[in-house]
């Protein structure tokens, strides 16, 4: 993603992509499983801690992420790289399961509901590798104050889109279609290891390890 100048392209490139990394689809389907059995308030204090989690991580990542680059010697290259084997992971268990014999792919049963709500639901199913790869990165190479800020801006909204999505999928849990969620869930888990396998490559390439047409 271009960094260098603020146009209409970066808007569209930088909201799709925090739609994908912070956004609500990858987390959808795991927050309602997890708290199911779970009363409406209970599932109430878990979306916010879920969402807080998020939002506080994903902001200390947007302000932070340039120097902690800097500090743990790691580029955006290698970030990226890490990230797209991360997601890769992530996308194989939504569409493969965890196991043949477990039919819930994301089992709780036992925990902590506030713990859930942080890991894995706050990160990294909704804070996601994504999502990091393009906080961090914005952090570390924005060339001006304004395209910071244009990032802040767009990640506010995708949070409050957020907001509005669980909030809604909260109260209508009890009527939503099991299996169409499921049957969503891998279908956006290919597409989703086919963007690891693209920050891999880019990763790679930012690194020099291999060249790809037009970057």
């Amino acid at each position: 993603m271009e960094l260098e100048s603020l146009n209409w392209t970066f808007v569209i490139d930088t909201f799709l992509l925090l739609l994908i990394g912070i956004g609500p689809k990858i987390a959808l389907v795991p927050f309602l499983e997890a708290t199911k059995q779970m009363p409406q308030a209970t599932q109430r204090r878990v979306l916010r801690k879920m969402l807080t989690t998020a939002a506080t991580v994903a902001l200390l990542l947007l302000v932070l992420g340039g120097l902690l680059t800097r500090l743990l010697h790691f580029s955006p290259g290698a970030l990226g790289v890490a990230s797209g084997i991360i997601l890769l992971i992530i996308a194989g268990t939504m569409v493969l399961g965890r196991s043949e014999g477990n039919h819930d792919s994301h089992p709780v049963e036992g925990s902590d509901p506030m713990q859930v709500a942080v890991f894995p639901l706050a990160v990294p199913y909704l804070l996601n590798p994504a999502g990091i790869v393009i906080l961090v990165t914005t952090s570390a190479e924005a060339a001006s104050v304004a395209v910071f800020a244009v990032t802040l801006g767009i990640l506010i909204l995708v949070l409050a889109l957020d907001v509005v999505v669980f909030r809604w999928a909260v109260q209508v849990s009890s009527h939503l279609d099991a299996s169409r969620m499921l049957v969503t869930e891998k279908v956006f888990g290919f597409l989703l290891a086919a963007l690891g396998v693209q920050l891999a490559l880019d990763g790679l390439a930012d690194l020099g390890v291999i060249h790809l047409t037009g970057h």
